[in-house]
């Protein structure tokens, strides 16, 4: 960075840099200027290198924070900057790329410093080194106008007009990142700030653009020291090939496509950003409002009232960018926000005839919910927990057929419904939190979810049936063991007064657990018995298990149902005769459930749960949102010591 400056070890030493940081002012007008930004430097996108450049750059801007306020050269720089920002347009279009090489460099730069101001000054602070409070004759201009302002609006504005080719990349990926980086001050502060470009940003996402490959050269290099060997290695090597190679901070083995995709990702994070800014006091966040209401290109209907900062996309290219990358933490928040808060977007997913393509990555991420972080397996259950709330959605998902899903490795499943796979899944994952984490709120969603869908459980894999079952008795054995525990604490406490655990919280705790599921069986059983033969076999399987609840008061309504059934089904099977085989038994239950009259059975209300968040929620959203960003941005860097928004193990 800086005139002929080619590694991260050159800087301290290079004399432009010093000059641009030093007592003397430059005037605007001065050749210094197109020297400064004419680098050859290969802008780091992995974590470790960024730290690197950051610890090289600390001195240099320690010193400008000092001396800006009477050079001004800070100013002059964005300045500079600004002046190229009005021609980039036509620049493009002229296919002008030594001019656009040049407002990268000066981007980079000013990006790079703002970065360590905004780490060691507070806003007020920050607002004075634009503002040029001491205005050195010929410097910054005799007016007091905010280049802050300024800066933000050239940014926006740069994103939405410049078109994305290969050789405007680079500046693209380097607004969005800058914008990210004079966001961050969020990162320094415990609190959280209660304080038509959302378009662009979720066209970023969607058309997953590589970086332009080494072959897009803006000139190819001649000699080792002249500026046409700078602007290749500088612009084609060093900041769009490199993108491709590894690591950005993210965990080891995951999410390697932010580096092969890095403006898409960037992009997808700060759009994370904008929508998850809290409301100000007189007026809405007009980004969340953007993310709310906008329209599928393919709706030609007039909305019934007029929105602001509304906009249309196509909902199908979305989708399909959507499935395609539910691997990162960033793209499954972006499907949650747009389930909950766009209705529009909402219907169109529900409406889709191929649901498998986003339910699978969803399924996949809550089976290897030990590889995953906690706030990326909440995400991925309440999105589930969202669809299910839709009875249609609760059909479909029973009529799709999946061959041979190859992630799912405890058993080998050929054929499978992607209902039965749901199911699976989610219990899966319940029984993983009762031994591991043992979080109330994970259970409750996951119960939520399959009591959503239990109404609609159709043809329910052998396999699933069994696990239900399965998943009871195991609860059935842990009430077993606690309610052990609970009576001897209760003879202890007796003639001691030391304190003991709390055994009667955790033995009401399981038995609404059981309840739940003793709900959830007979929710199916009362509205789809004879669509479900393989779980009433199971349930015939287990029956003496289900005996002890018979006669306890929290279980004795609803279990008339799965009485009546059992008893049913057990009647059948003794006329049919002993020693059955398997097939023998499962067509006694197709007959019988045929047969069996549904007034038999007792009407309980239908089991609907509606996902609705937390009372200020942007004291889980936006710290996460900044971890993502901490963790996943591309070419990024900060120090952990520094951090207050969130804890370094959150997630």
């Amino acid at each position: 960075m800086g005139a002929n400056t080619s590694q991260i070890s050159d800087l301290s030493e290079n004399t432009s840099l010093k000059a641009l940081v030093g007592t003397e002012s430059i005037s605007e007008n001065d050749p210094f200027w197109n020297q400064l930004i004419s680098f050859t430097f290969i802008s780091p996108t992995c974590s470790g290198d960024s730290k690197l450049l950051e610890e090289a750059v600390i001195p240099l801007a320690k010193m400008l924070i000092e001396n800006n306020p009477r050079t001004g050269n800070f100013c002059a720089l964005v300045r500079i900057f600004l002046g190229r920002t009005k021609e980039l347009k036509i620049s493009t279009e002229c296919q002008d790329q030594l001019f656009i090489w040049q407002a990268h460099n000066a981007l980079f730069m000013i990006r790079c410093l703002l970065k360590v101001f905004i780490r060691e000054m507070n806003e007020e602070e920050l607002h004075l080194q634009f503002l040029n409070q001491e205005m050195a004759p010929g410097v910054c201009g005799g007016d007091r106008e905010d280049l802050l302002e300024e800066l933000l609006s050239n940014l926006i504005h740069l994103i939405v007009e410049v078109p994305l080719l290969d050789i405007t990349y680079s500046i693209l990926f380097e607004a969005v990142t800058t914008l990210l980086v004079l966001f961050s001050y969020q990162l320094f502060s415990k609190d959280i700030l209660r304080d038509v470009y959302s378009m662009t940003l979720l066209y970023n996402f969607i058309r997953q653009e590589k970086c332009p490959p080494p072959a897009t050269h803006i000139f190819e290099p001649k000699s080792e020291g002249g500026l046409l060997y700078g602007l290749a290695s500088g612009v084609a090597s060093g900041l769009w090939s490199v993108f491709t190679l590894g690591g950005a901070g993210t965990k080891a083995g995951l999410d390697q496509d932010h580096n092969h995709l890095p403006l898409s990702n960037q992009s997808l994070l700060l759009l994370l950003v904008l929508a998850n800014l809290t409301d100000g006091p007189d007026f809405p966040n007009p980004y969340r409002q953007a993310i709310t209401c906008f329209r599928n290109t393919q709706d030609t209907s007039v909305p019934p009232v007029e929105q602001l900062h509304t906009f249309q996309i196509n909902f199908n290219s979305l989708y399909t960018a959507l499935c395609e990358q539910q691997r990162s933490d960033q793209a499954t928040l972006l499907l949650y926000t747009l389930l909950h808060q766009n209705a529009n977007m909402r219907t169109y997913i529900l409406s889709r005839t191929d649901m498998d393509n986003l339910v699978l990555p969803i399924l996949e991420i809550l089976y290897h919910v030990e590889e995953r972080n906690s706030h990326h397996v909440y995400m991925a259950l309440i999105i589930l927990l969202i669809l299910t709330e839709d009875d249609a959605f609760n059909r479909s998902i029973h009529e799709v057929v999946l061959k041979n899903v190859s992630w799912y490795t405890e058993r080998s499943l050929t054929e499978i419904s992607l209902g039965s796979l749901l199911i699976l899944v989610v219990i899966r994952t319940i029984q993983f939190n009762m031994t591991r984490t043992r979080d109330k709120y994970l259970h409750t969603n996951c119960l939520a979810a399959l009591a959503n869908m239990s109404a609609q459980f159709r043809c329910l894999h052998q396999y699933a049936s069994q696990r239900i079952i399965s998943l009871f008795a195991l609860l059935s054995k842990k009430h077993n063991k606690v309610l052990e525990q609970a009576t001897q604490s209760l003879r202890v406490r007796q003639g001691d007064n030391t304190a003991l655990p709390d055994y009667a919280q955790d033995l009401n705790v399981i038995e609404e657990v059981i309840r739940m599921m003793l709900e959830i069986i007979n929710s199916c059983l009362s509205n789809s018995l004879h669509h479900n033969p393989n779980l009433v076999y199971a349930l015939l399987y287990k029956r003496e298990m289900f005996e002890q609840f018979r006669s306890h008061p929290s279980f004795q309504d609803i279990m008339q149902n799965l009485d009546t059934v059992i008893g049913f089904f057990s009647q059948r099977l003794e006329q049919a005769g002993s020693d059955l085989s398997v097939e023998r038994v499962q067509e006694v239950i197709m007959k019988g459930a045929q047969a069996l009259p549904k007034d038999r059975l007792k009407k309980f209300p239908e089991l609907k749960f509606k996902y609705v968040e937390e009372d200020q929620p942007e004291d889980f959203f936006i710290p996460y949102v900044w971890s993502l960003v901490f963790n996943s941005g591309v070419g990024l860097h900060w120090s952990p010591q520094g951090i207050e928004l969130f804890s370094m193990d959150s997630g």
